[in-house]
């Protein structure tokens, strides 16, 4: 094995109706050993009362930079058709310059319309979507070079999505991570789709890390052969139950070689 497994928790900002309850579930995460701490980049619950309380992405991005010690943060994934692509890449180096290093810029071509229409944004079609996504990518590599002062690292960027003319193309040009959805036969073909993409394009499939959602204990060893190295539980608010979470903990210890340090 190339890399060693990560586990990420994506604490969904959705029917927590005190901003406390995210912050504890934070630091019940890092206290159990969780190697990434994302959230999602919506303005509404995708579960549940669609008009439940929810809380915004990039402001909570910040608080868990100070809060946190190890882990690394990011969203899964900013919504790249209602964020700036100039901006954002100001908003993440101020992140991982707050986080000392430890902010995965994940972005994707964004899909719930609810998100554009009730904040003004132009939801158009998924194909005008991802052209944006294609334009915003090279404004934010743009914008990282020239800002003063620079990143502390190499931010990665972590792209969503699995379309395979477009979206894995876009992870071939600019990805470090790609996350992945669907059963372990359909990440085995994405797989092989971006290899060629990454071949297309001159770049190394094998530097791309893997993620997917955690598809548990039992089926987690079939996605590991298949190539993904990274892990992701998600829950929801008011009660955060990391259950599932320290389940996956205990997994990675068993087939990693090593302790993780939680940077990739």
């Amino acid at each position: 094995m190339s890399r060693p497994v990560r586990i990420g928790l994506q604490l969904q900002p959705q029917h927590a109706p005190d901003y406390g309850l995210i912050r504890d579930a934070v630091r019940r995460a890092e206290d159990a050993g969780v190697d990434i701490v994302y959230n999602w980049d919506h303005f509404f619950p995708l579960a549940g009362d669609p008009d439940g309380a929810h809380f915004e992405c990039w402001t909570m991005l910040g608080a868990f930079a100070e809060q946190t010690e190890r882990v690394e943060i990011g969203a899964l994934v900013t919504g790249g058709g209602y964020r700036n692509p100039d901006l954002l890449a100001d908003m993440a180096r101020t992140v991982d310059h707050i986080s000392g290093g430890r902010l995965i810029l994940g972005i994707g071509a964004g899909w719930f319309q609810r998100d554009y229409d009730e904040y003004g944004y132009e939801f158009g079609t998924a194909g005008t979507r991802l052209d944006g996504l294609k334009a915003a990518l090279a404004r934010i590599d743009a914008r990282l070079a020239k800002l003063n002062p620079q990143p502390t690292r190499h931010i990665p960027i972590l792209i969503g999505g699995g379309g395979e003319k477009k979206t894995l193309r876009l992870v071939a040009e600019y990805a470090d991570i790609w996350h992945s959805f669907g059963e372990v036969e359909v990440f085995t073909h994405k797989s092989a789709v971006l290899a060629d993409h990454c071949a297309a394009v001159g770049s190394d499939a094998g530097q791309i890390e893997r993620s997917v959602a955690w598809p548990g204990v039992a089926a987690a060893p079939g996605y590991l052969e298949a190539g993904a190295t990274q892990f992701t539980v998600g829950v929801s608010g008011p009660d955060y139950d990391l259950s599932h979470l320290r389940a996956a903990i205990a997994w990675r210890d068993e087939v990693n070689p090593e302790p993780v340090s939680g940077i990739a």
